[in-house]
């Protein structure tokens, strides 16, 4: 795919998100990784401290690179919380390239969803 491609389809899971939640801006990078944190839990809850939301962003992170297969899914401790475990080390990148790849399988998990659970449209 290129570039151009990448980025349009990161945008179209972008206006989708932002139409599906009523937002009235887009959601950037952070509020991605903390929504797929909230869907990956598995449940919601109206207010999560400063720390439960780093974790939520970390979960969402293991999940996009498990794609890749640098993280496989473990299980869930008592509290329901996923946990995932390092297979592989991921290729060094710059920023612009770490965000590029999380934007990508940003991608990729929506359309699992649209495609698995209609989640989207």
């Amino acid at each position: 795919m290129e570039n151009w491609e990448e980025d349009f389809a990161y945008q179209r899971v972008r206006h989708l998100i932002k139409e599906r939640f009523n937002r009235p801006v887009l959601p950037n990078l952070d509020a991605m990784l903390f929504l797929i944190g909230v869907q990956e839990l598995g449940r919601w809850k109206e207010e999560f401290t400063k720390e439960e939301k780093q974790d939520l962003m970390h979960i969402a992170i293991c999940r996009l690179l498990s794609y890749d297969g640098h993280y496989e899914f473990i299980g869930r401790d008592d509290q329901g919380w996923p946990h995932y475990e390092l297979i592989s080390k991921i290729p060094p990148k710059d920023l612009a390239g770490q965000e590029a790849l999380i934007k990508s399988r940003i991608v990729t998990y929506f359309n699992e969803l649209e495609e698995e659970e209609g989640m989207i449209g």
